[in-house]
């Protein structure tokens, strides 16, 4: 059975645009910089770890909001059955570019089709702070129900009391999207009330050029 879709967001066509634009830079910083490899973050890259543990065995995995593909390749590289969707076509073509052993596509977080107890585990790794407040939970529900028993999803975002309006991204490129901060017993209410049961969560100190992050995991039950 193939899932119902969620709403659209009103800002989605601004927000993809905005992506491409920043989408080489980005690319490239992190080629030159190490931007978004776990691998150098130790605490992100033992959530990720324990999630690729988890989920090994349980089927197919989904990087959400995949970017240039570097969660995805890692992922892969561990042996798991995992592919990539991110909303921009450029971070898209970026990903296909650097990890060509990988499988990747062009989707919305919001515009998905996916069945039923199809998927082993989903990631929305640093990719769904962007989604409205009345979108997310629409989405966390997806993912809910897209699991199989046992299957876990694994997110880390930005953690605030005031959303940020971003006008320019990676290299000075102007851009316009909503970064929507939540605090972390808000997050977690949302997953279990989407469905999912909270096993762990990382709370993360704001760093020199960001504020304070959260990774959560949780399962669906069965």
């Amino acid at each position: 059975m193939r899932l119902p879709r969620v709403d659209r967001p009103a800002d989605l066509d601004v927000v993809r645009e905005s992506y491409d634009r920043v989408a080489d830079n980005y690319a490239h910083m992190v080629d030159t910089t190490g931007l978004g490899d776990i691998r150098r973050h130790p605490w992100l890259k033992a959530s990720i770890d324990a999630f690729a543990d988890t989920v090994s065995d349980l089927g197919p995995v989904l990087d959400v909001g995949c970017g240039p593909g570097t969660v995805t390749a890692y992922l892969a590289d561990r042996g798991l059955d995992v592919s990539g969707v991110d909303l921009s076509p450029r971070m898209i073509e970026n990903a296909r570019r650097r990890h060509p052993q990988c499988r990747f596509s062009v989707a919305s977080a919001t515009d998905l089709d996916l069945g039923d107890a199809s998927l082993g585990g989903v990631l929305g790794w640093w990719s769904l702070f962007n989604l409205p407040r009345d979108v997310l939970p629409q989405v966390l529900a997806l993912f809910a129900r897209a699991l199989k028993p046992g299957g876990h999803f694994i997110t880390a975002t930005h953690v605030g009391d005031e959303d940020a309006m971003r006008t320019e991204g990676y290299g000075g490129v102007p851009v316009r999207w909503t970064t929507y901060k939540w605090r972390p017993e808000q997050l977690v209410d949302l997953i279990e009330q989407a469905g999912l049961r909270p096993v762990a969560e990382l709370r993360l100190p704001a760093e020199e050029q960001t504020g304070p992050g959260l990774v959560v995991t949780a399962k669906r039950p069965g």
